[in-house]
């Protein structure tokens, strides 16, 4: 009979073969927000204050003269503290 032990690696080694992969970086921002609203919906504050400072890193950036580059009147509003 197999030893418990074994069943768990196996278990751990299976997990590890279906991990997901993001291909883009609006796949990561969707789970990140994702993962925000559930940790808030729980009441879980340090988790997501934790998953805020990662959303706000994995947003892109504009830099240099791009930043000085004035909104156009079609773009989506800026997001606010909400997020």
């Amino acid at each position: 009979m197999p030893r418990l032990s074994h069943h768990l690696f196996q278990a751990v080694a299976a997990g590890r073969r279906l991990r997901w992969l993001p291909s883009n970086r609006e796949q990561v921002l969707a789970r990140l927000l994702v993962k925000r609203a559930e940790a808030r919906q729980a009441g879980l504050e340090s988790l997501e204050a934790s998953l805020r400072e990662q959303i706000a890193w994995s947003l892109p950036m504009r830099r240099g003269s791009e930043a000085a580059m004035p909104a156009h009147d079609d773009e989506a509003p800026a997001l606010d503290d909400r997020l």
